[in-house]
């Protein structure tokens, strides 16, 4: 199909006035600046976009569980219907395979029926009844009913790193239209035609059912600017983010210090530490090796589960390790990283860690750059567990497609390292049976430092399901109780409502007495689907 990019501001059912501040998409490739350009929203924009959802919200929060639904595989089958013309803008807009971006379209439109189906379903409101005991002495107890509801207009920032499934559309958005909040999405300067192509098909979704304005707005400008305007307008009630330590601080601090604080989940840094136990690294050291080195430079290793630190024993087998993955690293081909700023940051960290003395550089790949180019290579180091532990810089992420080895004497030095680590987003455990059978002291203490522990595997690769946890304590998220993976993500964006003594044609279907929507429902503390 063809699609005509405005380079607005999508404003509800309207587009943006065109004069705010400019900006330009780049292919990364090649240095090219592609057309259109851009236009950051002005703070009488912003004002009008909040002002659109908050009058939404009141309609569209109780719109009934069908008709959400609808709305979320409508959704998807525009973003589908978008096709190669999507497919071309992504992949030229940020250097990443067609393969790649398709494979993210097919996760953001099974995401987003993922939800339609829950919200379909119901039973996620976590109604809870407790009916009334006009006898019980020495005090009756009234008639008590819950549920969860959305918490209102909830704004939304793209990732630089995923231009679809954590952008416009993508797991914050999904599971906020799931709650029942209508949305403000911030695009990425990195991908502003692919935000504005899935914009559009958000707004004719909205517009195919008749959905009311300002149910979706989409924003150009800065994270200082628009952002942060954003962030700390009276009238949104709660926030997404997914990127850097810096930016997801900065806007969680401005969503805190508002006169009305208001939960922001940020997904920040996570450096996903692997440890390699010594059965399996003596047993599998080439495989390990090869799996490792495809889970470090999978998406030019721009992911936010990319392996950073690699625990292993010193022996002469992990030696032998360190070989064989340099020698992956070294004859891996170059890489076009998102943004020539991204490219940038990755080699000011490769640089630091070649000039440490406490470092060794097992391989390096020295790319040359042309200007406007975000063309990088991929970097192995070593370190010992002293030099690590004395170093604070080295436990920092480096985006990109680098990995660092510590090396540590005995079984009480892996168990002391485990424990100085910062929240992450996974950890990743190889070991044989036998090395498992002493190995639940290690997963005690990783289970107080992340939020998804992996066997035998690459964290790189997150299953959009039921039981997926995206997230982990900070620095990780500044809320470890949250993902923004899976089904669960939605109830970052909702709160509680009890009802006392309430009639029943007062109440919202979800706790009526006849439960007309047939969902499972907590009565008397047994689950029901009963009337």
């Amino acid at each position: 199909m063809t699609l005509e990019l405005t380079g607005q501001s999508i404003i509800g059912y309207k587009s943006g006035s065109g004069s705010g501040e400019k900006l330009e998409g780049l292919n990364p490739a090649t240095g090219e600046n592609l057309k259109p350009l851009y236009y950051a929203a002005t703070n009488e924009e912003v004002n009008e976009a909040a002002s659109l959802a908050a009058s939404a919200f009141e309609s569209f929060s109780r719109l009934s569980p069908s008709k959400r639904a609808e709305f979320l595989r409508q959704i998807a089958a525009n973003i589908e219907a978008l096709g190669d013309v999507l497919t071309e803008r992504a992949s030229a807009e940020t250097g990443l395979p067609v393969a790649r971006i398709q494979g993210e379209s097919a996760r953001t439109c099974g995401q987003l029926r993922l939800f339609a189906d829950l919200v379909s379903e119901g039973s996620w409101v976590d109604a809870r009844i407790d009916r009334a005991m006009p006898e019980r002495k020495p005090l009756p107890r009234p008639d008590i009913r819950s549920m969860l509801r959305p918490v209102g207009p909830v704004v939304v920032f793209c990732a630089s790193n995923f231009p679809l499934a954590f952008s416009v559309a993508g797991g914050d958005t999904a599971s906020a239209f799931a709650a029942g909040c209508t949305v403000i999405v911030k695009a990425h300067h990195a991908h502003p035609g692919t935000a504005e192509m899935v914009g559009q098909a958000v707004r004719n979704a909205a517009k195919q059912l008749e959905l009311p304005d300002g149910v979706f707005s989409l924003l150009y400008g800065s994270g200082t600017g628009v952002g942060v305007a954003l962030v700390k307008h009276p009238l949104i009630k709660a926030g997404g983010f997914t990127g850097s330590r810096s930016g997801g601080r900065a806007l969680f601090d401005a969503a805190s210090s508002r006169p009305e604080p208001i939960p922001f989940y940020a997904e920040m840094s996570s450096v996903n530490p692997v440890f390699i136990l010594p059965e399996a690294m003596s047993e599998r050291t080439a495989q390990i090796a090869q799996g490792l080195h495809g889970s470090v430079t999978l998406g030019a290793g721009q992911f936010c589960t990319k392996p950073g630190l690699v625990f292993v024993e010193s022996t002469p087998k992990a030696s032998e390790f360190a070989s064989v993955l340099g020698g992956l690293m070294a004859t891996t081909p170059e890489f076009t990283m998102l943004t020539p700023g991204i490219r940038s940051s990755y080699e000011k960290g490769v640089s630091s860690r070649v000039s440490s003395a406490a470092v060794a550089t097992v391989a390096r790949k020295e790319v040359d750059c042309g200007p406007g180019k975000a063309t990088a290579g991929t970097a192995l180091f070593e370190t010992n567990a002293e030099s690590y532990l004395g170093n604070s810089e080295l436990s920092e992420e480096v985006f990109g497609p680098s990995t660092l080895l510590i090396k540590y004497s005995g079984r009480e030095q892996m168990l002391h390292l485990a424990r100085t680590l910062e929240g992450h987003l996974t950890a990743t455990v190889h070991g044989t049976d036998n090395d498992m059978a002493t190995a639940a002291d290690l997963i005690a203490i990783l289970e107080d430092k992340v939020g998804r522990i992996v066997f035998n595997g690459y964290p790189t690769g997150v299953e959009v399901c039921h039981a997926m946890v995206h997230g982990g304590p900070y620095p990780a998220t500044t809320d470890g109780r949250s993902t923004s993976v899976g089904t669960r993500a939605i109830f970052r964006f909702t709160r509680q409502i009890c009802y006392q003594n309430s009639p029943d044609n007062a109440l919202p279907d979800e706790l009526k007495a006849a439960n007309p929507l047939g969902i499972w429902r907590l009565v008397d503390g047994e689950l029901s689907k009963a009337s």
